[in-house]
């Protein structure tokens, strides 16, 4: 009973660090060569943390909310936005974490931004209504390659003290 509370009260708090790094993604100015709304992603490292040792229910769950946070501060289309390429990403990182360890965190996270960026770029592409927005695809996948190493180097560096809180409650995916 006690690990099941502990993985609630984990899972919790890393939505609280989703959102939190979301809002202060939101305070930093894109760069000009970027589309309109490109971030780094850190908000991400709340979900590849949960989608490594939680599993896909609280990983999805923090994806959820950070689409839902996007929706109430910034707007209905930034929240499906959030929530395509979030659903995307988690998905892709849920399925790397099982199945290919070989690529580690800077390769899952690489991997994984990249997927998130097609997925924005696909809803833009339907609210749109054509594939104008495709312009904007080598920049998106640059910077998801770069955004992504940055996230899997964080994670990387702070998943061994997470893994340590995390063990002493016998947590497991």
């Amino acid at each position: 009973m006690k690990a099941k509370t502990y993985r609630i009260a984990l899972t919790g708090l890393l939505g609280a660090c989703a959102v939190a790094l979301s809002y202060l993604e939101s305070l930093l100015p894109t760069a000009a060569f970027l589309p309109p709304g490109a971030k780094p992603g850190l908000s991400n490292l709340a979900n590849m943390f949960a989608a490594e040792v939680l599993g896909p229910l609280p990983a999805f769950g923090i994806a959820f909310l950070k689409a839902g946070f996007a929706a109430l501060t910034r707007g209905g289309t930034a929240g499906i936005m959030s929530l395509c390429g979030g659903i995307f990403s988690t998905a892709v990182m849920l399925l790397l974490f099982r199945k290919d360890r070989k690529l580690g965190y800077v390769g899952i996270g690489v991997i994984s931004a990249v997927c998130h960026n097609l997925g924005q770029l696909c809803v833009a592409a339907a609210m749109v209504g054509n594939l104008s927005v495709l312009a904007y695809l080598p920049a998106l996948l640059l910077f998801g390659v770069v955004a992504g190493a940055l996230t899997g180097l964080i994670c990387r560096a702070v998943s061994p003290m997470l893994r340590k809180v995390t063990a002493r409650f016998q947590i497991k995916s």
